[in-house]
């Protein structure tokens, strides 16, 4: 239940385009819960949380979802709340946290988890990697907030002109080797590539394709996916229009 996205412009053919694509422009498997193209609109919104940090903390996947579902159409209405920010619940936050979401997102800037879907102090564990690329750190990451943390929910965020995956598609078209380690994204990237669409539409379709490539990949973890099996987890993918602000899950 999330909106739509588009791709945007193509990385300059430029070895210094390139990386400026890449860094500043960044910014499946039976077990997954298909939930539908976009955010319902007709969902109630959730609740207002109390104030307690750990009051009213989703316990299921599906009740993750409606409270991202319900923060995005705040963010996108400009009717932001910017929950739990008090200083009680900064007090309470010394002694524990409870997120209920784990998002892995681009690293982006203008996608910042917590904005997107107006949540506050210690609701979302945010894993940020351009293109959301895996590596043994972000899956350690992952692996923290599912078996230490329970959270109940991951979420694989991927958004409109993402420069990693423009700065991947480009590469692969041209042949041209990306600076340093921007490198390794490209080739992380480079089996999502949709060699079917041309110009902008690939990048797009590749946006899409290399989302869900991630939730797929994390799913298939025996241990995140021994706790799918058991009902307790729910690996969603998802995207980020930054036309309209709206995020739409991937089937």
């Amino acid at each position: 239940m999330y909106p739509n996205m588009q791709t945007a412009n193509a990385p300059s053919p430029s070895r210094r385009g390139l990386l400026r694509a890449a860094v500043a422009g960044s910014a499946a498997v039976g077990s997954v819960l298909t939930l539908g193209s976009a955010f319902p609109a007709s969902a109630a919104p959730a609740p207002a949380p109390a104030e307690s940090e750990a009051a009213g903390r989703p316990a299921s996947p599906e009740e993750a979802l409606r409270r991202l579902a319900a923060g995005n159409r705040r963010w996108r209405s400009c009717r932001q709340e910017h929950p739990r920010e008090s200083p009680s619940v900064r007090l309470e936050l010394t002694r524990a946290q409870h997120p209920f979401a784990i998002v892995l997102g681009c690293v982006d800037s203008r996608v910042p988890p917590e904005l997107v879907f107006d949540q506050g102090l210690g609701d979302l564990l945010t894993v940020r990697s351009a293109g959301e690329v895996l590596d043994e750190a972000v899956l350690g990451s992952i692996a923290y907030g599912v078996l230490e943390l329970q959270i109940p929910l991951v979420l694989v965020l991927g958004h409109q002109s993402c420069g990693a995956v423009g700065a991947a598609v480009h590469a692969d078209e041209t042949g041209e080797r990306l600076p340093a380690h921007i490198q390794y994204l490209a080739d992380q990237i480079r089996p999502c590539i949709d060699r079917s669409q041309h110009g902008d539409a690939r990048v797009d379709a590749t946006i899409d394709a290399q989302a869900r490539r991630t939730r797929g990949r994390l799913a298939a973890e025996p241990d995140i996916a021994g706790r799918i099996a058991a009902g307790k987890l729910v690996v969603a993918a998802a995207r980020y229009e930054l036309r309209d602000q709206r995020v739409r899950t991937l089937a």
